[in-house]
């Protein structure tokens, strides 16, 4: 079973994104913090981390360089309510593979996912 882990403060997305998924079958681990998530990553491994971009403790750039570095063939799909074209721009180059927007649907979620899933190779160059 492919393992996930969401990576964001809000329970509301947690839940959302937790349900969504399982529906589909995927294994899904929630941490509600950047450091949280860090130490979840530390005890097993994912192959995606959905990860919001603004959090309390260590943002989603932050996290997204550490896991990139401790895990890089962990995939990261970005996930935020606080898009800007800067933003994506700088996650993929960072190493994500795709960035959400907030509010998103559960097919939109699952469509990405599905994306990153699929595809074994390293993410698309730009």
């Amino acid at each position: 079973m492919k393992r996930i882990l969401v990576i964001d403060d809000e329970p509301i997305v947690r839940t959302s994104c937790m349900r969504a998924l399982q529906y589909e079958g995927y294994e899904v681990m929630l941490a509600g913090s950047g450091n949280e998530g860090l130490d979840m990553l530390n005890k097993g491994s994912f192959e995606l981390v959905l990860l919001d971009l603004k959090m309390p403790d260590m943002d989603g750039m932050e996290v997204l360089m550490k896991i990139k570095e401790q895990w890089p063939g962990t995939k990261v799909v970005m996930i935020t309510g606080y898009s800007t074209v800067e933003t994506a721009v700088q996650a993929l180059r960072l190493g994500a593979y795709n960035f959400v927007e907030k509010p998103f649907t559960p097919d939109t979620l699952l469509s990405a996912v599905r994306e990153v899933m699929e595809n074994s190779g390293s993410r698309p160059k730009e």
